[in-house]
């Protein structure tokens, strides 16, 4: 690994930790839900955005989990692009991060063992879903649920093949700290052909 190659790899390291401090300081905070984000996909009609869960950060970026032909299922595989944005308000004067980059589906390995850390609620649920199709009445959906825990009853409930995760992996990743008058500090790590870089950004 060269000089630059290096300075690179810490950059992003530098990155990576700076969120995980943010998120543990955002809990500490006492924010109900500090794993929550917004996440932004492409339709190919325009854009679409929701708020997801985090489920897991490393070096390969930004894990969660949904139903892979729910609507942002559909659309991430398609358009392979997001972005996610946390938005910590109990934190300091409010603190935002950004994040860009590419999408990949886990390894069914890695959403097996998710899956089977979920309560068994959760995972009754993602068989009895079909998650962002028309449902007529809440009745429909108390039947499957009935349907699918009397299938399962008495042993364990396997991951459904329509359910698991994926990871994003950053190509920019923007640290917002509020201020008053609007004079915010903003930090970007970006990633381009040469590697990583680091940039302050104005308000």
């Amino acid at each position: 690994m060269n000089a630059l190659s290096a300075e690179s790899t810490a950059l992003y390291q530098e990155a990576l930790a700076t969120f995980r401090h943010l998120l543990d300081e955002a809990a500490a905070a006492g924010d109900p839900e500090p794993t929550a984000m917004t996440l932004a996909t492409l339709r190919d009609d325009g854009l679409s955005a929701r708020i997801v869960l985090l489920k897991g950060v490393d070096e390969r970026g930004f894990r969660f989990f949904t139903n892979y032909e729910s609507d942002k299922g559909v659309q991430l595989v398609a358009h392979p692009r997001a972005a996610l944005v946390f938005h910590w308000k109990t934190l300091r004067s409010g603190v935002q991060v950004r994040v860009e980059g590419a999408i990949a589906k886990l390894s069914a390995e890695e959403s097996d063992a998710y899956f089977a850390s979920r309560p068994r609620g959760s995972q009754i649920g993602a068989w009895a879903s079909k998650q962002s199709q028309p449902l007529r009445d809440r009745d429909e959906f108390e039947a499957r649920l009935a349907e699918f825990e009397q299938r399962f009853a008495g042993g364990p409930v396997p991951r459904p093949p329509h359910w698991g995760g994926f990871v994003l992996a950053p190509q920019r990743i923007e640290f917002w700290h509020g201020a008053d008058f609007r004079l915010h500090e903003r930090v970007l790590y970006r990633r381009d052909a040469q590697g990583w870089t680091k940039w302050l950004l104005y308000p």
